[in-house]
């Protein structure tokens, strides 16, 4: 336990805590908030390798899924050529989610780490002890965000925000297809309990969660303009 706390401290949480404050200082102003958006926003830039590498998939995916439903209607009266194509098909576009499991694993460790900060404290001694030689103390740090204070929790405009945001990317993400229960249930379910989680935590988390979300869904149109999607088909599954 005494390694892991040690791990924890010095290669994970000072780190971020250090580079939160240089930001701070050096390119928001002075303004927390920002502050967290920058990071957010270099954090998203140094997982783009992995970024990209999951968009590409995305785009094979779509490859695959245009494929199957040619196989589909060519092999519509033969369902054994249609499961061999269709085995075929899969082998060559194997689509494996390790890079986007990576992206989502470190954003995730970071919105642990930055709950961390912010329930220890960013004032003081604190922040003192914690800083690099070559990173100078700010003093006062200014957690005003717009008019609201970002460490303090039940913030529900904030989190309203982020739901809302999510509610709108679930229904354009899937204006294609047809609503079913389960579909129209998760539509409105997940945004929820994402407001409830969010409401609960300090603001940081939906500035950073919300932030996030923008980048990716930027990554993602660029995606769509360069690999336009095209209308999906029904395709009945097949099992291996």
């Amino acid at each position: 336990m005494d390694f892991l706390s040690v791990f924890w401290f010095s290669y994970l949480y000072q780190p971020l805590f250090n580079a939160l404050i240089w930001i701070y200082s050096n390119i928001s102003g002075q303004n927390l908030g920002w502050a967290v958006v920058w990071l957010t926003v270099f954090l998203r830039i140094a997982l783009l390798p992995f970024t990209i590498i999951s968009e590409r998939d995305s785009v094979k995916k779509q490859k695959l899924e245009e494929l199957a439903c040619e196989s589909a209607k060519i092999f519509k009266n033969d369902p054994v050529a249609q499961k061999e194509e269709m085995r075929r098909i899969m082998n060559k576009y194997r689509i494996s989610p390790w890079a986007k499991v990576i992206t989502l694993g470190v954003q995730f460790l970071v919105l642990l780490l930055l709950y961390q900060v912010f329930m220890r404290g960013i004032t003081g001694d604190k922040v003192i002890k914690i800083l690099y030689h070559g990173i100078d103390y700010p003093g006062v740090i200014n957690t005003d965000f717009y008019g609201f204070n970002i460490g303090l929790v039940h913030n529900y405009i904030w989190a309203g925000i982020v739901a809302l945001y999510l509610f709108i990317y679930i229904v354009l993400s899937n204006r294609s297809k047809k609503w079913d229960g389960p579909s129209a249930t998760f539509a409105f379910i997940f945004p929820l309990f994402t407001f409830i989680v969010l409401w609960w935590l300090p603001m940081v988390k939906s500035i950073f969660i919300l932030t996030s979300m923008i980048f990716s869904d930027i990554i993602g149109l660029m995606r769509l303009i360069l690999y336009p999607a095209k209308p999906n088909c029904e395709i009945k599954k097949i099992t291996k």
